[in-house]
């Protein structure tokens, strides 16, 4: 028989479970302090653990007191039992939550720690949050005397159908884990792809590749379909690049004062425009006897990918200015047409596809 509650079981329990309120205050309080202490170093992970503790340790203490609440109180064995049991569980749920939350913010933290995974890793941090998770339920269950090996062999066999139902679903999630094993995408690298697509890649999660195009626009590729592929990544191995400039001047030119102009427009604009490399060594090669010039080649050096059509903007429109100026001509494509004998030639411009020109 249990006896029945007297006035001092309630002060007594109260006391308890009052203590353990005030004792989750003062920690939540400890606790804020060390966040601020952990802020001023460089480590990211203390501020992922402190944060995460800031939730787990007054809860637990309030799970704490009502614990001992509970065993003040004259309760029966199978209440007694009941209540520790919940309290435990509750406390499991907080506990994994909280392990959650600290796996996966250093997770975050070591991708944002590399070059070659930084802004990414959502992938690895989504199947740790439901590796965490999973394990966390299945404690529960144990806790809660539920028994977890039906469910275990009830999962085996239901993970196969499942598997089969989600093959590209599965396809995608493994081969995002390939992509970013082997490094050969991180997201912040230019791609393009052979069916045309291309921009910077934002993000690599559990189902697709996100592209941001140069327009602003977002590109969603599944990522066997990235896998499986021909692309070509224009940061890697390194993010500078060589950028060709094709340029042709008449066959009258002096070729020696060509390449000197070329080449003082060169360095003004590798030292003058943003996203160009000064320390890269910029060249002038003569490669081609046209129809009706000289074609050569200029080669400067530019930042990032996107970088090249602002610094071929300024480079064609200075080169220009600069051969107008030196009298420099760059001819027009033209064709000598001979009509009959006796006949004057006639020279025509060239022909672009579709257009038909007069003769005679």
């Amino acid at each position: 028989m249990t006896r029945a509650v007297e006035l001092h079981d309630l002060l007594f329990s109260g006391v308890a479970l009052l203590a353990g309120l005030i004792g989750g205050l003062l920690l939540r309080t400890l606790m804020r302090w060390l966040g601020v202490r952990a802020s001023r170093t460089k480590w990211g992970g203390d501020d992922v653990i402190v944060d995460a503790l800031r939730t787990l340790v007054p809860w637990a203490t309030v799970a704490a007191g009502a614990a001992v609440a509970a065993e003040l109180l004259p309760l029966t064995q199978r209440t007694g039992r009941n209540v520790n049991t919940a309290l435990t569980a509750f406390v499991i749920v907080a506990a994994t939550l909280t392990a959650a939350r600290i796996v996966t913010g250093l997770v975050r933290t070591v991708a944002q720690s590399r070059s070659a995974v930084a802004g990414s890793a959502t992938i690895f941090v989504n199947i740790t949050r439901v590796v965490v998770l999973a394990i966390g339920f299945l404690v529960v269950l144990q806790t809660l005397g539920v028994s977890i090996a039906p469910l275990l062999t009830a999962l085996g066999v239901g993970g196969l159908a499942v598997a089969l139902a989600l093959q590209d679903t599965l396809a995608n999630l493994f081969a995002g884990v390939h992509i970013l094993a082997s490094k050969t995408v991180q997201p912040g690298d230019y791609i393009r792809l052979s069916s045309g697509e291309e921009g910077y890649v934002v993000d690599i999660n559990w189902r697709n590749t996100v592209v941001r195009q140069l327009s602003n626009n977002l590109v969603i590729i599944p990522n066997n379909k990235l896998a499986g592929t021909n692309m070509t990544n224009y940061s890697r191995p390194e993010q500078e690049m060589t950028l060709l400039v094709q340029v042709g001047v008449s066959f009258d030119s002096d070729l020696d004062q060509v390449e000197k102009v070329t080449m003082d427009v060169v360095a003004e604009v590798m030292s003058g425009v943003e996203g160009a490399m000064p320390e890269h060594e910029p060249a002038v090669r003569f490669h081609t006897f046209g129809d009706s010039r000289i074609s050569f080649t200029v080669i400067l050096g530019v930042g990032e990918f996107s970088d090249q059509y602002r610094i071929k903007h300024e480079f064609i429109k200075r080169l220009h200015r600069r051969y107008r100026d030196e009298g420099i001509r760059i001819p027009s494509p033209v064709r000598t047409v001979a009509l009959a004998q006796g006949s004057a030639p006639v020279v025509i411009p060239q022909q672009r596809d579709g257009e038909q020109h007069p003769v005679g």
